[in-house]
């Protein structure tokens, strides 16, 4: 009996933002899906816009992976995680061991496969997950900033000035073309169209 698969499910008990009151809970897993999302935006914007090859498959499959290892360590509360280098080596350490053991928990034919989507990404792929990661907290924020939460405010500040200073033409260009519209309502992002009812004849 292989456990794998079954604890990845488990990705959607995992709750962020755990020292953050939030209107709308985010869990491990939907937080992977958009970072895959937006990490396979980025690779399409490399790859399309600026003519820099890049795989998008593979950078959206890194990211989907990218927080497994939470799934046995838990998700440390980033004012924890980042401001002190002694706990952030010893978590990035403790994170190693998880993803190991996660690996470990596939059958032989499939840990090949999964040894790089539960590594760190290669040099190439991995700016484009860390800042795909920065965005979807970023978007966490503008999200709970429009729902009346000033919880978010300076985490959203800090965040962007983060993606600002990566210095990535990509990052810039999602900024500056698909970032606006999610300060948009439903009906202003114009996908519902109002169509007088019919009544019966």
């Amino acid at each position: 009996m292989e456990n794998f698969y079954a604890l990845i499910a488990r990705m959607k008990n995992i709750d962020r933002w755990a020292l953050m009151r939030s209107v709308t809970r985010e869990n491990v897993q939907e937080h992977s899906h958009m970072v895959a999302v937006l990490a396979h935006a980025l690779a399409v914007i490399r790859r399309d816009v600026f003519g820099v090859a890049c795989d998008p498959n593979a950078a959206a499959a890194a990211a989907l992976f990218h927080d497994a290892g939470e799934i046995l360590t838990g998700d440390l509360p980033t004012p924890i995680k980042y401001n002190n280098p002694d706990i952030m080596a010893a978590y990035r350490q403790v994170e190693a061991e998880a993803s190991e053991k996660l690996l470990a928990m596939l059958p032989d034919a499939l840990r090949p496969a999964y040894a790089p989507l539960l590594a760190e990404p290669d040099h190439e792929l991995k700016p484009l997950v860390k800042a795909a990661d920065k965005l979807s907290a970023y978007i966490k924020c503008i999200e709970e900033r429009r729902a009346g939460n000033d919880e978010f405010l300076q985490a959203e500040a800090k965040t962007l000035e983060t993606l600002r200073g990566y210095q990535l033409p990509e990052v810039d260009y999602f900024l500056e073309h698909f970032i606006p519209a999610f300060q948009l309502t439903l009906d202003e992002l114009g996908t519902m169209e109002y169509q007088e009812p019919k009544l019966p004849k």
